[in-house]
């Protein structure tokens, strides 16, 4: 997703990337879209006979915390992760 902010992803393809299942994932990508860090909408135009999915892509707050994060040092970058762990 940091590769490519500006794309729509879906959650099944985000959680398939990052090794994470969709009772960990889905309440993740929620708390960061109330954060402002993600944007979320939904699919305009599936394909026949199939439900729209949710989209996610990073929002311009997001593409900076990734930013802060990734260049931190790595213990700074640690606490920066917990910190918001420990928020949700």
């Amino acid at each position: 997703m940091a590769v490519q902010p500006d794309t729509w992803r879906y959650g099944y393809e985000l959680g398939l990337e990052i090794g994470l299942r969709a009772g960990s994932l889905y309440p993740i990508l929620i708390r960061l879209c109330d954060r402002g860090l993600l944007e979320a909408a939904w699919e305009s135009d599936p394909p026949p006979n199939r439900p729209p999915r949710h989209l996610y892509r990073l929002t311009g707050d997001g593409v900076r915390w990734i930013a802060a994060v990734t260049a931190a040092p790595a213990p700074r970058a640690a606490t920066e992760l917990r910190t918001l762990r420990e928020a949700w």
